[in-house]
């Protein structure tokens, strides 16, 4: 799992700045030696991951005040920006329903409140598969409120449901709470008869908890101290503190994850045991968990592989997706009794990255990618026929959610591009037919056929063609026929996909005449898992040197000028950030670096760390192997930063509670970008996780205060 999606002015625009901004914080040095492999390294700013020291706290409180006054000038900007954003949006609305048993569930924005209201509606009759059509201004028959969340994040200043469930019966609904940040949940569980919440109280849990189908157990993980989830747990309903939950699986392998999910089907729980190269699934009676598990295939290293249960003519089948000898993974079958008796669906075909398979009653639904695009097809069970949907727009993003019964006549999906709001079509399976369900609506005017969108390959150094999505305003004129402001977007790691989608908070970009280019450089999964392997380990530098080279490119062919390029990531994207930066300083105007993985070296030499050992199969174990830690020094972008260049301007955001990566990375960083003359600037919130600030408003503030920053970069300030 992702850990992590010389001094220059700090005004470029003519907006009004302070005459005066007070010095930025400077913490004092108190070096502490960290050495392996026959070197030893001095860090001055260790100190500062004592996360409860007063000083620690001061210092980043600093930082904030700091920022609060470089960037004041900036503040009618900000909400220029918040009010374009939440000008495009409609704040009371309600999504499309899913059907799930008796009941229509779907959730509910309303005017001035921060998070969603989950409700639910009766269905007509069994066959009842057309969802409602639902209008905030109409009430809904029959509707009830099963969760508002608004009421339980009230008196929190930070806010995130991990856990949420209803039983099969739709008598009882779980949920879970974390008001921290740090990603451990507290759960309860309600009786939807009476309204009545139970006695149980479930703490410190992963996310992801859920009912067995018989609506009298509860599912949930648990971590370790390295924040790994590594046992999974059965409580009963009733059982108020949790004394008599029984240890379903636990593993102790310190490399891998541990999850576990009911098959569609509501006859197996499957558990999942995997790290970052390797998986080992059980399966388990739903009925009787505690009965034993079988294990698929015992785990290989090397070998990764997913499951989902069938029935076919009456028999149990297992359908696995796998990368035994098939880099882009192949598709087979087996039955459960024997699952080493495969047969082949999809033999493995190159630059066809077979993603996931979903099982039905009557079809399963396969999701891949191809030439860079995500793909949905309806495989056949008696053929092995698949038949892939196919789309209009040249850029997109669709994939198959909201489907959670066993045997439908449709198949729901989420789609949407660069220029295409978020959409829910519903595939007919019988017809073809594909059906508009709903599609965001944007305020104030928007129509896409002002926008565009294009792919550009751009060649890399050493010849590999690095695909880069664009994004534009037409009336600015088409791409390259005179350079214009860039924002480039990048990522490049744990095979994640940066795929198109549309944002209302980048209009603002676009109106204001930048191009919003996305590069998706090696270490990414946009081009299958080759592109990922070009990009990981030995290979890492590769996604900064694409990120650069696209850089570049767009300034040397007419796209853009580097005075004119602010560069964007955010996780191990920060990562990418603060390695161009070292890497070529002189490459863009300004670099924003979202909760950074900037420390990389440190964090991964130490295994009592959150992730820290699972990731060694990412960027190779530096602890035990002088290669990789000489490898590791080599690019981390705190260990680089240099003396005698001029930075760009450069804004990190980070969270005092995020568990991934650490606050104390970026604020050694910018440490030590001050130390050579760089001007960088820290932003630090008190009370948040890896995901920034909780609630939609406080999101789109986020983003305003980030997109204001930019823009000034970028000269368009005003």
């Amino acid at each position: 799992m992702p850990r992590r999606v010389g001094s220059v002015d700090r005004v470029t625009s003519d907006a009004a700045a302070p005459s005066v901004v007070p010095a930025a914080p400077i913490a004092p040095k108190r070096p502490v030696a960290r050495s392996h492999h026959g070197d030893t390294f001095q860090d001055p700013w260790e100190w500062l991951r004592t996360k409860d020291d007063p000083e620690v706290i001061a210092l980043l409180e600093a930082e904030n005040a700091h920022v609060d006054a470089a960037l004041a000038h900036l503040e009618p900007l900000r909400e220029r920006l918040f009010q374009e954003i939440k000008g495009r949006v409609r704040e009371t609305d309600l999504s499309v329903p899913s059907r799930r048993g008796d009941w229509w569930y779907y959730g509910r924005t309303v005017e001035g409140k921060q998070y969603g209201i989950q409700c639910r509606a009766p269905i007509a009759s069994p066959d009842d598969w057309t969802p409602p059509t639902l209008s905030p201004d109409v009430e809904v028959p029959g509707e009830q409120v099963l969760l508002d969340s608004n009421v339980e994040a009230d008196g929190h200043s930070f806010f995130s449901l991990g856990s949420f469930d209803v039983s099969r019966d739709g008598t009882r609904m779980l949920w879970g709470v974390d008001v921290t940040g740090d990603e451990r949940y507290t759960v309860r569980v309600r009786d939807l008869v009476t309204g009545e919440t139970l006695p149980d109280v479930i703490e410190g849990t992963f996310g992801g908890a859920h009912f067995l189908p018989d609506g009298e157990h509860i599912v949930y993980t648990t971590v370790d101290d390295a924040w790994r989830p590594n046992r999974v747990w059965l409580h009963r309903v009733g059982d108020p503190d949790g004394s008599g939950d029984v240890e379903l699986y636990g593993d102790d392998d310190e490399r891998f994850w541990v999850g576990a999910g009911v098959t569609r089907s509501e006859r197996f729980l499957l558990v999942e045991s995997g790290s970052s190269i390797t998986s080992e699934i059980s399966v388990l009676d739903a009925a009787d968990p505690t009965a034993g598990a079988r294990v698929v295939w015992p785990r290989r290293e090397g070998v990764e592989y997913g499951a989902d249960h069938a029935v076919i003519d009456g028999d149990d089948w297992l359908y696995i997706l796998h990368n035994d000898g098939a880099l882009d993974f192949e598709l087979v079958r087996a039955p459960l009794s024997d699952p080493t008796a495969i047969e082949v669906v999809l033999p493995h075909q190159p630059g066809r990255r077979l993603l996931d398979i979903d099982c039905f009653r009557d079809f399963a639904v396969v999701e891949y990618r191809r030439e860079g695009l995500p793909r949905v097809a309806l495989l056949d069970y008696a053929s092995g026929a698949l038949t892939e949907l196919e789309f209009a727009d040249p850029l997109y993003a669709v994939g198959a959610s909201g489907n959670a019964e066993w045997a439908p006549p449709v198949i729901r999906l989420g789609y949407g591009s660069f220029t295409t709001p978020g959409t829910v079509y519903e595939y007919e399976v019988a017809t073809g037919e594909l059906h508009l369900r709903k599609q965001a609506e944007v305020l104030g005017g928007y129509d896409p056929d002002d926008y565009d969108q294009a792919r550009l390959w751009v060649p890399a150094a050493d010849g590999t063609r690095i695909p880069v999505s664009l994004v534009w305003k037409r009336s600015f004129g088409e791409p390259g026929a005179a350079p214009r402001p860039v924002h480039l977007y990048g990522y490049g790691s744990y095979e994640h996909s940066i795929d198109p989608g549309f944002s209302v908070a980048r209009l603002s970009e676009l109106d204001r005449g930048v191009l919003f280019a996305v590069a998706h450089v090696r270490g990414g999964g946009e081009m299958g898992r080759q592109w990922y392997e070009d990009g990981k380990l030995r290979a890492k530098r590769n996604t900064f040197t694409d990120f650069v080279d696209v850089a570049r490119h767009l300034a040397d062919n007419g796209y853009t000028t580097p005075d004119r390029i602010v560069a964007e990531g955010g996780s191990a994207g920060g990562l990418l950030m603060g390695a161009v930066a070292n890497l070529a300083p002189d490459a863009f105007a300004g670099i924003l670096a979202d909760v950074p993985f900037v420390d990389a070296l440190t964090t991964i030499l130490d295994p009592s760390l959150p992730l820290t050992v699972i990731e060694w199969d990412e960027w190779g174990d530096p602890l035990h192997d002088p290669e990789v830690y000489a490898y590791m020094k080599s690019y981390s972008p705190y260990e680089n930063v240099q003396e005698g260049v001029t930075y760009p301007r450069i804004l990190a955001m980070t969270s005092l509670n995020d568990t991934r990566v650490l606050y104390v990375e970026p604020a050694k960083w910018v440490q030590r970008l001050r130390e050579v003359g760089a001007d960088p600037l820290l932003k630090c919130e008190m009370v948040a996780g890896h995901g920034g600030v909780s609630g939609r408003y406080n999101s789109w503030r986020e983003r305003a205060f980030q997109l204001a920053w930019m823009l000034d970069v970028l000269g368009l300030a005003d």
